[in-house]
């Protein structure tokens, strides 16, 4: 039975963000993350495009009213991806803190301690850890939110198993935080083949009342079945998109809410320009949407909106 948490709110009005100081595109992580598209822009254009977009989307999210706390990125160590802090830190209820075990070496260096203390002196909180990266030493990884979307208030927590979601870990991680594992393989076809998707947040959304999914992504007919009856067995109503959509970053969206308890869908200018209008008034019905334009981060990144938002609970 799901035990559901009526204490617990689905969507946070408080966000961490990392502000880049030298983002890139990264050749570690583009081995199994087929989002990711090099430029021919020079490091200090990229970099600077990168930081106009991600100061124009924290700009929005307060003038929303939406709390986000931002850290500005040290030039040293060298973390081109150190705006998507969602992949080694999540938050959860009792001020715990989770610390994954990271796929490329060069994003281990994101996990920094200095950057969890100064959350602590903002937040006035005391952080409880639980740290998974020794697992790294295996080779085993656990890429935070990006491997794992949550509910957070049915206690559910779904992955699509790959490279950077090892399933022993994933299980591991269930037990220890207290949600119901359902894991599953997701795919894309890259030239032909069809290749596991790097993160489950690409590909997936879990909102209070909704999910936005690419289902065709979930080529093994059982495991595509069970993720529907969890997902509307818990009351959601369903937002599939396709995979044409996914690649545009449609599924890399997270629900917020503001401090009156507005409740607001982010995604990308890219994601809002791939749906329809019955999509767009779907996802309408429950939240309103706001839209960042992030060309840049998700063209060098492979990664989007929801991958720059570490959920504060």
């Amino acid at each position: 039975m799901t035990r559901i948490d009526n204490n617990l709110q689905e969507c946070t009005d408080t966000i961490f963000m990392i502000e880049p100081v030298a983002f890139g595109y990264n050749k570690e992580t583009a081995v199994n993350n087929y989002f990711q598209k090099e430029n021919d822009s020079g490091a200090s254009e990229t970099q600077e495009a990168a930081l106009d977009e991600f100061k124009a989307m924290v700009a929005m999210l307060r003038e929303h009213g939406i709390e986000v706390v931002t850290i500005r990125d040290t030039a040293v160590p060298h973390t081109p991806d150190s705006i998507f802090p969602n992949n080694w830190v999540s938050f959860h209820d009792g001020d715990r803190v989770i610390l994954y075990p990271m796929f490329a070496e060069n994003r281990r260096l994101e996990r920094r301690p200095d950057i969890l203390s100064e959350l602590e002196k903002v937040l006035k909180r005391k952080f409880v850890q639980t740290d998974f990266s020794d697992a790294e030493r295996e080779n085993l990884f656990l890429e935070g939110t990006g491997s794992i979307v949550l509910d957070r208030k049915n206690r559910i927590a779904y992955a699509g198993i790959s490279p950077r979601t090892d399933k022993k870990l994933f299980l591991e991680f269930c037990q220890t935080a207290g949600f119901r594992p359902v894991c599953f393989t997701a795919t894309q076809n890259i030239n032909g083949e069809l290749l596991e998707i790097y993160h489950t947040n690409v590909m997936l959304c879990v909102a209070d009342c909704y999910a936005v999914i690419c289902l065709d992504s979930i080529r093994d007919r059982a495991e595509r079945e069970l993720v529907v009856q969890e997902l509307t067995g818990t009351g959601k109503e369903i937002v599939e998109i396709s995979a044409e959509q996914m690649n545009r970053f449609a599924g890399n969206m997270l629900q917020v809410r503001n401090n009156r308890g507005e409740k607001f869908l982010v995604m990308s200018q890219s994601a809002y320009d791939s749906l329809n209008d019955k999509q767009i008034r779907r996802l309408e019905k429950y939240n309103r949407l706001l839209v960042a334009s992030v060309p840049t981060i998700e063209q060098n990144g492979g990664g989007s909106v929801r991958c720059m938002m570490a959920e504060i609970f």
